[in-house]
């Protein structure tokens, strides 16, 4: 597959998954405690069950996150994600799948980000291939953000 390959841009993305408690504020507290180190969250998903849930989130300085997230001893986990841009919402999204689609590679789970300040829609991707995934789409002719791209 080298053909697809390109060199990167930039940082890939980084998505924290935070383990929360399933209770009233707990997500406003998380929200705040960022919020008070000049942290946006920028992108976010949430899987909840009764007891917990998992809070995927996208921040806008993910190395200050990191240390808070370690200097006050909350649970979470990084992954690297593919971001890209969408020029319109039905049809962006429908050929960057069917892109995935032929080559062959897995799309584990996505969830749209805050609009760019350019105005351009983007979507968040956890693909099995990060580096495969990026190619493959650069080579489509998506926009692929970097986290130097999505700092505010």
């Amino acid at each position: 597959m080298p053909d697809c390959e390109i060199k990167p841009n930039g940082t890939a993305p980084v998505q924290f998954s935070v383990m929360l408690k399933n209770r009233a504020g707990s997500l406003s507290s998380l929200v705040r405690l960022l919020r008070g180190e000049n942290i946006d969250v920028i992108g976010l998903s949430i899987q909840d069950s009764r007891d917990a849930c998992v809070i995927r989130i996208v921040v806008s300085d993910p190395d200050n996150a990191m240390r808070i997230f370690m200097e006050k001893g909350i649970p979470h986990t990084t992954s690297e994600l593919v971001v890209i841009g969408l020029t319109d919402t039905g049809g962006g999204l429908a050929r960057a799948l069917d892109t995935l689609r032929a080559a062959e590679t897995n799309l584990d789970f996505a969830y749209s980000l805050m609009p760019h300040p350019s105005g351009r829609s983007l979507m968040a991707m956890h693909l099995e291939d990060t580096q495969f995934g990026t190619s493959v789409l650069h080579k489509a002719g998506f926009k692929i953000y970097y986290e130097e791209d999505l700092i505010r």
